[in-house]
């Protein structure tokens, strides 16, 4: 069975990283590109297969053995692979939309003279994302969960003779490890409560035990702490939008498409261990929502493109945790799927304007640009469709099934995941009418040199769309006469499904939503087509509300003075204090001081042959005394 050889999925791409890293200086960028891509594509072709032969499969799970890793006493940890409905998915996205960033690659980062090292760079990252996706049990999920995070640092810090791009790198790499801190943790707690850390071990054993257990809830509770770094929310998510400072394809691959959903994909994969902690879960619903709704009120007032989409993905990632939260775990992975396809294909478009305006990010020195970019525009359009809601485009089918499920646990909340998926109509068509409608706000010059980007890169956009546009019919619900592909595909990993409501209500759900997503389309067309408006440079003169939204809402600000300052403090008082005056001044002191005793003992040095023998005979006299007296 092919099945059996899934572990050449991430053999290959590892073996394009190792090929393209010693060969970068020496090898043609032609030659790199078709390495780098080819090897991510027939891990695609395999990952296919693996995907057929596994419907075809009455038997759904398949434990693929390498060999032992670790083995002390009673801790045995082998290095195997899961191939499941849950990881053979993963395996298509992966793999097939990081192809088409690959391919989107050779076009954007064909003048860089780091081409060799970036796509050495991209092929690692594939390799360590299969790992996360295939591991049969944490430890080898956490080994790619930690290479993820390493590959995000080395290509956000592409540039790193930048110093803000290289402390956007430092950034994310650290708010990573707070997160990681959780996840091992909880990994540590599996172990000692299951007596081991292999999933086919664990969750048998879960199903057994009561929900509200108090040690399940404090590994659930770690797991999502570490899903949290990985998936930006809430209070972790202030890198992702500082991770912008990358190339655009690095924006794509790693934070819309694949390394930010790691989380979501870690918690639909130990549901059986969430199911059992109601308290964690009504906590995840919560820091989602929060999540969803902030992103898209900071997204509403930014005017460098890859910032929108940067509060975008964030508010996105909040809507899957919302989702998660309220039980509907394939709702929540449904919209990973959508998302990576809408969401990579706005970040290529993005990258096709900024290629097109020679490196220029605001939108305020655009416009009118549909014209000269058509394909880049209607692309961009079809995507903006789908992450707004739009039926019958992707995001509409997940987004409506996550909102259903949480009108069915809190109408409060569903009120906020609403008014969530208007703001983000809104602020979307925002950054699409300042972008591509109007009239050119930059130079007659600049404007001359404006093209459509090759075929290399249009060509990703146009398979992106397609996706986009049909990629939810692999989720139709019953209410619209489908029979749900994808649930009943994941049935075997996720047995546990949320209730939804009856069909009118469902369908007065979706009134509400396709109104309200149309009303806010309206209003950005009458804002910023009919009215012109352009968003102000001068921060004196906007309103203070987006004032408070174009800067972030301070959290940053308020980092730095809660933590960093604080921090900052502390240090300066253990190295000037603790370290240089109590630590450095006893070993100091005690040098001082063997230095001044050897100065007065260096005077019996003084060369006198009858004074040493002296010494000597009070020697002898002494020892001889001591022990007389000790008898």
């Amino acid at each position: 069975m092919i099945i059996d050889l899934v572990w050449l999925v991430p053999l290959i791409p590892f073996i394009g990283f190792i090929i393209n890293g010693l060969g970068r200086n020496k090898f043609s960028k032609g030659l790199i590109g078709f390495i780098g891509s080819s090897v991510i594509f027939i891990s695609f072709l395999i990952s296919i297969v693996i995907f057929f032969q596994l419907g075809a499969d009455p038997v759904k799970s398949h434990e693929v053995f390498l060999f032992d890793w670790i083995s002390a006493g009673a801790l045995k940890i082998p290095l195997s692979f899961l191939v499941d409905p849950l990881s053979s998915i993963m395996l298509l996205i992966i793999t097939g939309v990081g192809f088409l960033i690959h391919i989107y690659s050779t076009g954007y980062m064909q003048d860089d003279e780091g081409f060799g090292k970036f796509f050495s760079y991209l092929n690692l990252f594939i390799f360590f994302m299969l790992l996360l996706v295939l591991g049969s049990n944490y430890i080898v999920m956490f080994i790619g969960w930690e290479g993820v995070g390493l590959c995000s640092y080395l290509l956000i810090g592409f540039w790193y003779t930048n110093s803000s791009y290289a402390s956007a790198a430092k950034k994310a790499f650290v708010m990573n490890r707070i997160g990681d801190l959780g996840f091992l943790l909880g990994v540590f707690f599996i172990y000692t409560t299951f007596g081991s850390i292999e999933f086919s071990k664990i969750f048998p054993q879960a199903a057994n035990m009561m929900p509200g257990d108090g040690v399940v809830t404090l590994i659930a509770l770690l797991l999502f702490i570490g899903a949290c770094g990985k998936s930006a929310q809430l209070p972790l998510f202030t890198w992702l939008p500082d991770a912008m400072a990358g190339p655009t394809p690095v924006s794509a691959l790693i934070h819309a498409a694949t390394m930010v959903t790691a989380g979501v994909y870690m918690i639909a994969r130990s549901n059986a261990l969430f199911d059992l902690a109601p308290i964690v879960q009504h906590i995840i619903a919560i820091v989602g929502l929060s999540t969803a709704f902030i992103g898209a009120l900071i997204a509403l007032t930014q005017t460098d493109i890859k910032k929108v989409l940067a509060y975008s993905t964030v508010s996105q990632l909040g809507y899957m945790f919302l989702g998660l939260g309220v039980g509907a775990y394939d709702g929540g992975f449904f919209h990973v799927i959508t998302h990576a396809f809408f969401k990579a294909l706005l970040f290529l478009g993005a990258g096709s304007v900024i290629h097109a305006m020679h490196h220029e990010q605001d939108m305020r020195h655009m416009g009118g640009l549909r014209k000269k970019l058509p394909i880049t525009f209607i692309t961009m359009l079809i995507g903006t469709l789908a992450i707004a809601g739009l039926p019958p485009f992707s995001g509409f089918f997940s987004k409506d099934e996550i909102l259903a499920h949480v009108y069915e646990q809190n109408k409060v909340m569903w009120l906020i995941g609403v008014a969530t998926a208007f703001l983000t109509a809104f602020y979307m068509f925002r950054m699409l009418f300042l972008t591509f409608f109007g009239k050119y706000r930059g130079t007659h010059h600049a404007e001359e040199k404006i093209h459509e980007s090759p075929k290399s890169m249009t060509i990703p956009l146009i398979v992106l769309a397609i996706l986009s546009a049909v990629g939810g019919f692999i989720g139709v619900p019953e209410v619209l006469g489908g029979h749900h592909w994808l649930s009943q595909w994941l049935s075997p990993v996720i047995a546990h499904r949320a209730e939804g409501g009856d069909h009118a209500t469902e369908f007065m759900l979706m009134g509400i939503t396709i109104a309200g997503v149309l009303i806010s389309i309206a209003i950005a067309y009458g804002r910023y087509v009919k009215k012109n408006h352009i968003p102000l440079p001068d921060e004196a003169k906007r309103p203070f509300l987006a004032n408070i939204s174009y800067n972030k809402f301070y959290i940053d600000e308020i980092y730095d003075t809660v933590i960093l300052k604080p921090l900052d403090l502390l240090s300066t008082f253990f190295y000037k204090i603790v370290d240089k005056k109590i630590i450095d001044g006893i070993v100091n002191g005690l040098g001082w001081g063997t230095s001044e005793v050897s100065k007065g003992l260096r005077l019996v040095q003084s060369g006198n042959v009858g004074f040493y023998i002296f010494m000597m005979v009070i020697g002898i006299i002494s020892m001889l005394l001591y022990t007389y007296l000790s008898l």
